[in-house]
């Protein structure tokens, strides 16, 4: 009879091997997956979210229109949390009121499970939130007076003094005002005139850098806030553009006071 090596592992012995190392594979694998929704989670929640522009209003700082390729941008969650949102920062904002929503729809499913997969993959940032989030800039803070008077030529005035507002591409303003045949971006406030609305402390006041082309303050002056966003709502500040690649860069804050 030869002998037997008493090292050697039997076959049932070898069976429990090959499970034991499949389980701790398993384990670690869940670990692993566990660690990153947990930072996906954090990140998301307190430092930053990554989000898309779908709309032309804050051109040429930032590129979006419906049928083309948006720009992607990383919004940083952190700072509003230490510091208040200043004249030129430009946001990320939940509709502080329905006046702000018109075509927008929730981005949800109609099915209940559907709906609660998005739901829970919307904690980390792996689905959009269900809310309507706009961008656009901040112009004036609680306590400030906005106001713009086309016959005075004088533009946007925050307190009665003249911006400085270098992120408007005045030719865009132009062509839009030919385009339109007169009826869009006319005059020194590239639209109606407007105010004087003193912005009530905890809120701002935000305009799009495509002046004739947005539906930001000045078209909810009608509504509960006037026009202005709280600062609660704020999701939070636009520091880059991710995507397209072409577009790869920081989002800076230009002060217009």
């Amino acid at each position: 009879m030869p002998a037997q090596d008493p090292g050697a592992a039997t076959g049932k012995d070898a069976d429990d091997d090959g499970k034991r190392r499949k389980g701790g594979l398993l384990r670690e694998l869940a670990i692993v997956v566990a660690t990153v929704l947990i930072l996906m989670f954090v990140a998301s929640t307190f430092l930053f979210r990554q989000y898309v522009v779908p709309s032309e209003s804050m051109e040429p700082t930032l590129h979006g229109c419906y049928g083309c390729t948006n720009d992607r941008i990383l919004v940083d969650k952190l700072t509003y949390r230490f510091t208040d949102p200043k004249p030129g920062d430009v946001i990320v904002f939940k509709a502080p009121t329905s006046s702000w929503d018109g075509a927008w729809s929730s981005p949800r499913s109609s099915n209940a499970v559907v709906r609660g997969m998005q739901n829970v993959l919307s904690w980390f940032a792996l689905a959009p939130p269900d809310e309507n989030n706009l961008v656009k800039r901040v112009i004036a803070t609680g306590g400030q007076t906005v106001a713009c008077r086309n016959e005075d030529g004088k533009g946007v005035t925050v307190d009665g003094m003249s911006l400085t507002e270098p992120y408007i591409d005045v030719e865009l303003q132009n062509e839009t005002y030919s385009d339109s045949t007169g009826v869009l971006g006319g005059g020194s406030c590239y639209g109606g005139d407007f105010g004087p609305i003193k912005v009530p402390d905890g809120n701002v006041w935000v305009m799009g850098d495509n002046r004739s082309s947005s539906a930001d303050s000045r078209a909810h002056i009608d509504d509960e806030f006037q026009g202005t966003v709280p600062v609660s709502d704020i999701r939070g500040k636009v520091r880059f553009i991710l995507y397209p690649f072409s577009r790869f860069g920081g989002v800076g804050s230009v002060d217009p006071q």
